[in-house]
């Protein structure tokens, strides 16, 4: 990857994770870079954010249940 291709993929992410914090998602800079990663080879966004609310839901019902 070339330095501007570089540059542009930080700033994105920047902005990804600015709007993140707006929507108040909790996620951060690494797994929202994993997440873009799994769109850009095709994955679909929205089972994605399914995949990750159901996570969350598991996690916190196994977090009460400890």
């Amino acid at each position: 990857m070339n330095q501007e291709a570089a540059e542009t993929a930080r700033e994105s992410l920047e902005l990804v994770f600015r709007m993140s914090n707006i929507l108040e998602t909790g996620l951060d800079r690494h797994t929202l870079s994993v997440l873009i990663a799994l769109c850009d080879i095709g994955l679909n966004p929205e089972a994605l954010a399914t995949l990750v609310k159901e996570l969350r839901t598991d996690s916190a019902s196994t977090t009460m249940v400890d």
